[in-house]
């Protein structure tokens, strides 16, 4: 999973050090991998339900209708960048990568400008 982010980073020109969050969907909270992953970066993780995720539906570059069916989402990976980076900046994020997969795992980036705060 980190080699798969790290080609996702790469291909933005970014490092590891530049994430400020991971984020994936509630069905995956108990992911083992997924827990080391953010441990290990010593990076937040949040869970979002697909409730949370249909915001995002109509700004993903891909829509898998397995995935919608299993997950309630037609894009976990792309529609949870979206979410977190949205929650962590408060503003509109955009995807900077697409969704990457591997034979296991899926990742995209997306990135958002902060809002300075009074």
């Amino acid at each position: 999973m980190l080699d798969l982010l790290q080609q996702a980073l790469a291909r933005q020109g970014l490092q590891v050090s530049d994430l400020t969050g991971l984020a994936s969907s509630m069905h995956k909270r108990d992911e083992p991998a997924l827990l080391g992953l953010a441990a290990t970066l010593q990076l937040p993780i949040a869970w979002f339900s697909a409730d949370q995720l249909a915001d995002h539906q109509g700004r993903l570059s891909q829509r898998n209708d397995l995935c919608l069916a299993v997950t309630g989402s037609a894009g976990v990976a792309e529609a949870c960048a979206l979410a977190q980076a949205e929650a962590l900046h408060g503003t509109r994020a955009q995807l900077s990568c697409g969704k990457i997969r591997s034979a296991n795992a899926t990742c995209a980036l997306a990135m958002a400008p902060s809002v300075e705060r009074e």
